[in-house]
């Protein structure tokens, strides 16, 4: 049987990390088996869901290389919901209801108050035809699935064996009053007609997936396999809820995270693997086993991020970031000895800028009181460029007969009087690349 997974997202926002989670290891799933992966637009909020984001859910899983075999939208499928539902109406498991949601907050609260769970009571249930029109006509109805009252357990992928008493749940609404479908059962019934096999997603979304193996069997279908990962924590253990604006991919995008750095956090965090940074996704996929992910709360902290990105972008050959270096203005004849000179001196490939800004405009030096007549002595005794590999030698031996100064006393002066940095490429490998120097000024 082949293996069919999906990607589910609501179009009514950018995707966060958490999001992604889900998407990498439904993605991974099918990939590695050979299967099908499905991205599917949960689009059936008309008022919240918006073409931008839609284009974005679909520009940064192609940035990160996560390419989907179908797309589907949800809302072109608003006919074959009402047909299902009419199926599930017809065989006596839908059901109208009418309470407001302060009716239902009050039933809610005295359940509670007598220590009894808070599971809809069903009065619904014991309307008469005349009460029902009646009330559809003051305030229109929505519509419950009626739970078979019984154990729904399944072996979860991640989670192990789980058993969930269905009397302890309360009947779900599937549509609201005003008609929009809701992602329980435009889900469930998707996922039938889709031919899902294997679904992953978050532990947050268990009691849904209790209740929705009872509709799909109520359809006819059988459920697929279910795998529920944790949930994301801040680096401290905090709830990452009100941060997951700031942890949108195009944000860590913007910041420089490299696609393969972030997949490879993703791709192992939580699990009992260690954290590898991967090149490919090939290389990613022949390590994933959803089996290793455990069930606790894992963190995440972004800044994690960065020493994946710097030993991924520093690994790169050149030909890989010629492009972006010519983009620079670099002159082509320059643009190989650049990249082997700033490599392993950036964080993300945006710090390229910085040194070519460096090389070509020169820096604002770094001259302490104390050496400022030293580096006026130096910078007399330095040609103009252009620079060769043995100017560095060449000019610090004469700086050095002509000062009298040695070791760090003379090289670090010099280097942050031309480089505006106490740290930095070697100097011999620097001097070629100098366009200009202005501490000759």
């Amino acid at each position: 049987m082949t293996t069919v997974t999906r990607f589910a997202p609501s179009p009514t926002g950018f995707i966060h990390v958490g999001n992604l989670r889900t998407a990498l290891m439904n993605w991974a799933i099918a990939r590695k088996s050979g299967g099908t992966f499905i991205l599917r637009l949960d689009d059936t909020d008309r008022e919240r869901s918006k073409q931008e984001y839609s284009d974005a859910i679909m520009q940064d899983l192609e940035w990160l290389g996560l390419t989907w075999d179908r797309l589907e939208r949800q809302s072109d499928r608003l006919d074959r919901y009402a047909e299902a539902a009419g199926d599930l109406r017809r065989a006596g498991r839908f059901y109208e209801c009418f309470e407001s949601p302060t009716e239902l907050d009050l039933k809610r609260k005295k359940l509670l108050n007598m220590g009894r769970p808070p599971v809809y009571d069903r009065a619904a249930l014991k309307l008469s035809d005349e009460d029902r029109a009646r009330l559809r006509e003051e305030r229109g109805g929505y519509w419950r699935f009626l739970l078979d009252q019984e154990r729904i357990e399944w072996t979860d992928g991640i989670l192990g064996p789980i058993s969930i008493d269905a009397a302890s749940v309360s009947d779900p609404v599937l549509i609201r009053a005003d008609g929009q479908v809701l992602y329980t059962f435009a889900s469930s019934v998707d996922d039938i007609d889709m031919g899902v096999t294997f679904i992953v997603r978050g532990a947050d979304h268990v009691t849904n997936t209790a209740t929705q193996i009872q509709i799909m069997q109520a359809m006819g279908g059988t459920p697929p396999s279910f795998a529920h990962h944790s949930l994301l924590t801040g680096a401290q253990g905090e709830a990452l809820s009100k941060r997951l604006g700031t942890l949108s991919l195009r944000d860590l995008r913007a910041r420089g995270v490299e696609p393969m750095a972030l997949l490879s956090l993703m791709a192992r965090l939580g699990s009992s693997q260690p954290v590898e940074l991967f090149r490919t996704h090939e290389e990613l996929l022949a390590g994933f086993d959803v089996g290793t992910f455990g069930a606790a709360p894992t963190k995440f902290d972004a800044e994690d991020l960065f020493p994946l990105t710097r030993h991924y972008v520093q690994g790169l050959p050149f030909e890989a970031v010629a492009e972006r270096i010519r983009s620079l203005g670099v002159p082509d004849a320059l643009a190989e000895p650049f990249w082997r000179v700033a490599k392993d001196n950036i964080a993300v490939l945006e710090d390229l800028a910085g040194w070519w800004t460096l090389f070509s405009e020169g820096a604002e030096p770094q001259i302490d009181p104390e050496d400022a007549d030293f580096i006026r002595q130096a910078m007399a005794l330095l040609p103009e460029p252009p620079y060769g590999p043995e100017t560095w030698g060449q000019w610090t031996a004469a700086v050095k007969e002509a000062t009298g100064r040695k070791g760090k006393g003379l090289f670090m002066p010099l280097r942050k009087a031309l480089t505006g940095q106490a740290h930095g490429p070697e100097m011999a490998d620097v001097m070629p690349l100098l366009q200009t120097v202005r501490a000759k000024g």
